[in-house]
């Protein structure tokens, strides 16, 4: 006969003022051990083990009773108890990580761990995408158990409120976390890989905006010459056509950057869509320029950091509207022209010139190469010729300003871009 719940109490108590309790047996291999201790006493593959079920009182008779029943079913079917809960207990312990490691946490996790370098404008952009687009609709969910469905059907509703493309860049963040996920072992697959196919293909992009015809460049630059503006915003737009260089190239350049000896502005990686340093030749009409800029500048006091500083914000450069009010209060409209207009005319123009080897056009434009050789000598020998490049482009640009079709190429330069 086995125990019942006043003897288990009586036991219990006993053990509580320090008595010593010995093992008492309820049967079936069941015993209460020091008062307290649940035990199954069983064989397994010709050995003696023991399974613990638990502490009285947390675990009373009945449920040590069902304990030892399972753990019979369990040896009926050729499963040793032991392991079984060994099992049990890891994959608890998995289940209670998965929790924890939902998809905002693993994709806060990647970010920090991975973009720390990035530039804090793209963090922020990114963050905000997260926290607004994506965790919605998947932060709460555990990456592995994250599937496809989840997040087209996220996506899909980014789609219908018409942001195709934005959708697009929300799936190659998703796919960028999950795979991050798999690497560390937090998720067997990347949902993410299976989405692309099932989306709304991108609209074809549209072209940026930019005035081709010869003599509306000319009307344009004569427009800028014109218009009454603040000095930084005057200068930086007089600037921008002959240098091409892409807008916050410009607004954040510094006097330190300025080499007047050598005709040269190095801007620094920082600052360079391709993260790395970018030597631009400056042609006379720039150096011109840059002094004129210098003397106003000086007539006001000491001379700032920054070519273009804003008057609103100090220590800060002018802003990228800034420049494009100035275009739309000269009534160029959006689909006429933008400020990465000017590098489309000048890429445009120089490529139709035929005067110009490709790979030089594109060394002045800092379009990155493929080819990891090639790419080392356009940021070395190609210096020179573009040094020409750029003069022969900014005589032409006040050729175009003065009404004129583009002036001839010197005699010493034929053949030289061939």
């Amino acid at each position: 006969m086995g125990l019942n719940d006043k003897q288990v109490r009586a036991l219990h108590r006993a053990a509580q003022k320090g008595e010593a309790v010995s093992k008492v047996s309820d049967g079936g291999g069941l015993n209460l051990v020091g008062g307290k201790y649940w035990r199954l006493s069983y064989r397994y593959a010709g050995k003696q083990k023991t399974l613990a079920l638990g502490v009285y009182p947390a675990v009373s008779l009945a449920m040590a009773r069902k304990g030892r029943e399972k753990a019979r079913e369990q040896l009926a079917a050729g499963i040793d108890p032991s392991e079984r809960k060994k099992v049990d207990k890891a994959e608890a312990v998995q289940r209670k990580q998965e929790e924890v490691r939902t998809f905002r946490h693993v994709a806060m996790e990647y970010f920090q761990r991975q973009l720390a370098n990035r530039r804090e404008m793209y963090w922020k952009q990114t963050l905000a995408r997260l926290e607004n687009q994506v965790f919605p609709f998947l932060g709460d969910i555990p990456v592995s158990s994250i599937k496809p469905t989840h997040i087209l059907a996220g996506l899909r509703e980014v789609e219908a409120r018409g942001s195709v493309n934005m959708a697009h860049r929300l799936a190659s963040l998703i796919r960028l976390v999950l795979s991050y996920a798999v690497a560390c072992g937090y998720a067997e697959f990347n949902a993410a890989a299976e989405v692309k196919g099932a989306m709304t293909p991108k609209p074809k992009a549209k072209p940026r905006a930019a005035i081709l015809e010869k003599k509306k460049i000319g009307q344009l630059l004569r427009d800028i010459d014109a218009f009454p503006c603040t000095l930084s915003v005057q200068y930086a737009l007089k600037l921008m056509p002959y240098l091409f260089v892409r807008s916050n190239e410009l607004r954040g350049a510094r006097w330190e950057e300025i080499d007047f000896e050598t005709a040269v502005w190095t801007i620094p990686a920082a600052r360079m869509k391709m993260k790395r340093e970018h030597a631009v030749p400056l042609p006379r009409q720039v150096i011109a320029l840059l002094q004129e800029l210098k003397a106003s500048r000086l007539e006001y006091g000491p001379l700032p950091a920054l070519l273009f500083p804003s008057s609103r914000a100090k220590g800060r450069p002018i802003t990228d509207e800034a420049l494009l009010r100035v275009l739309r209060s000269l009534e160029y409209t959006k689909e006429e022209m933008c400020i990465h207009g000017f590098r489309s005319i000048a890429s445009t123009l120089l490529n139709e010139t035929g005067r110009y080897r490709f790979d030089v056009i594109e060394a002045a434009l800092a379009h990155t190469d493929k080819n990891q050789i090639r790419a080392a000598y356009n940021r070395t020998d190609y210096l020179e010729e573009r040094r020409t490049l750029m003069q022969d482009w900014a005589d032409m640009l006040d050729a175009l300003r003065e009404g004129k079709d583009l002036p001839p190429l010197p005699e010493k330069l034929i053949g030289l871009y061939r």
